[in-house]
């Protein structure tokens, strides 16, 4: 295991992990890189290629990057601050920010690069356009990591040509020190076999190789989890139109005095609890399309599910506490690992399946481990949820993530659910494991066509009247 629960779980702004906060990160990057040459740098030159250009501007992709030359951080930056998200953004102009002013050219270029869809070149020119000797690629892997060009091509180099590029891990924790290392859901399940520990100790274990210590883990977890409902309260506060030009109107607000106002007819419905875990995605993705704050959990995409069924649990499950919260963000932290090094939770890469479907089998195993479940049974909990996810296209209309995104989380979060349930009845052992519903996904993202995995140029992006060519050219 080389990706620490920290990285699987992040505070930013919307509406992408890959699209927004990737791209900031990888500007944040590229400025250190330039270091103590950014005065000689008239112009920054900005090239999205691939899946960043074509839904760049619906997803934010533009502001986000110039928000990160001039200093500005995902954890930092604020919606409020200008470019306003869903305001169009010029190709050239000049933007300020905490580290200063940049002058800056953007280009997007919607043919791929071979190694992964999500590219993004930084090229910094002097007054009479000459390149300086910064000059770089940085490829946004999902989940808001970012890989180099050198580190892209050493995973490359060590991954089959067929499996590339699928299943590269985006942190640099060394596996030497860790007392449980784990790539493979049967690896991690033997390890909580053979020490007759949880998968949320084994975790902690591994957190305080890589971190020294499991305070900083856990801080960064109640964070989390503080964050996640700020998210909610804002999302069920918040009404009106999302940017964009789709005319999507936030749904929270109303379903919640809906909710409200069904009295006790409400607690007689058998399925009144599901209507709860909606309102908390939809409030959630509703702040995400907006450019709102939020985790990404393990993306912004898909970041409704796991509060959705965290709040669930607060609201109808007895002994619902911060130390239940942070087992079950661990628990999820462990299966979104697991996707991760195996397959994708990037949408341009294996399509919806890598979002909705990796935190709908997160947040299953995070709630199935609060519920009892043994190990067996919480590694079940996720593949039900996964392997029902499987095929799951991401065709984001009008390059935005609103349609299918929002309503998408709502039925994540219910599927997880049901998915954590199912298992409990049974023993554990399946005759479809975790592990070949994540290597199914895999190849199900590779033999996907490109139309189908964060585009816009297929599905319901064009069915419904919007083709990426009128939204982004």
């Amino acid at each position: 295991m080389t990706i620490s629960a920290v990285d699987m779980f992040s505070i930013g702004i919307g509406p992408s992990s890959s699209h927004t906060v990737g791209p900031m990160r990888a500007a944040e990057a590229f400025m250190a890189e330039l270091g103590e040459r950014r005065p000689d740098a008239a112009l920054i030159r900005v090239e999205f290629r691939g899946s960043l250009a074509a839904t760049g501007r619906g997803h934010g992709t533009d502001r986000a990057t110039l928000l990160g030359l001039v200093g500005w951080t995902p954890t930092t930056v604020t919606p409020d601050v200008a470019p306003y998200y869903g305001t169009p953004i010029a190709p050239m102009g000049t933007i300020t920010g905490p580290s200063g002013t940049v002058n800056y050219e953007l280009i997007f270029d919607f043919s791929p690069v071979p190694e992964h869809p999500n590219c993004v070149i930084f090229s910094a020119l002097d007054a009479e356009g000459a390149y300086l000797i910064q000059d770089s690629e940085y490829f946004s892997v999902g989940g808001g990591f970012i890989l180099s060009r050198r580190e892209i091509d050493a995973q490359l180099a060590a991954t089959k040509a067929d499996d590339a590029p699928l299943g590269m891990a985006a942190a640099a924790h060394t596996e030497e020190t860790m007392p449980y290392p784990f790539r493979t859901w049967s690896e991690l399940l033997a390890y909580c076999t053979s020490s007759k520990q949880r998968i949320a100790d084994v975790m902690l274990a591994n957190e305080a190789a890589i971190h020294g210590t499991t305070d900083y883990t856990l801080a960064h977890l109640d964070a989390v989890w503080a964050a996640m409902q700020d998210c909610v309260a804002a999302g069920l506060d918040t009404d009106g139109i999302l940017p964009g030009g789709l005319q999507v109107q936030r749904r929270a607000p109303d379903l919640l005095n809906q909710l409200k106002n069904r009295g006790q007819e409400a607690h007689d419905d058998a399925l009144y609890a599901m209507d709860w875990i909606n309102l908390y995605a939809l409030a959630v993705n509703e702040q995400n399309a907006g450019g709102g704050r939020v985790v990404t959990a393990p993306t912004n995409g898909a970041a409704g599910i796991i509060p959705a069924v965290m709040h669930y649990a607060k609201d109808f499950l007895a002994g619902f506490d911060d130390t239940k919260a942070r087992r079950f963000l661990l628990t999820a932290a462990a299966i979104g690992i697991i996707i991760k090094e195996s397959a994708s939770i990037s949408g341009a890469e294996v399509g919806c399946q890598g979002e909705v479907g990796s935190a709908s089998a997160m947040a299953a195993a995070g709630l199935c481990a609060l519920m009892g479940g043994t190990t067996a049974q919480v590694g079940n909990a996720a593949e039900i949820a996964l392997e029902h996810n499987l095929g799951l296209t991401c065709d984001p209309v009008g390059g935005l993530v609103q349609i299918p995104c929002i309503e998408r989380n709502a039925i994540g979060g219910v599927k997880a659910v049901n998915a954590a349930r199912l298992a409990l009845y049974g023993t554990g052992v399946h005759r479809v494991s975790l592990d070949d519903a994540v290597a199914t996904m895999a190849e199900t993202g590779r033999d996907m066509l490109t139309k189908y995995k964060e585009t816009s140029m297929g599905g319901l992006a064009i069915r419904l009247g919007f083709p990426v060519s009128q939204t982004e050219c």
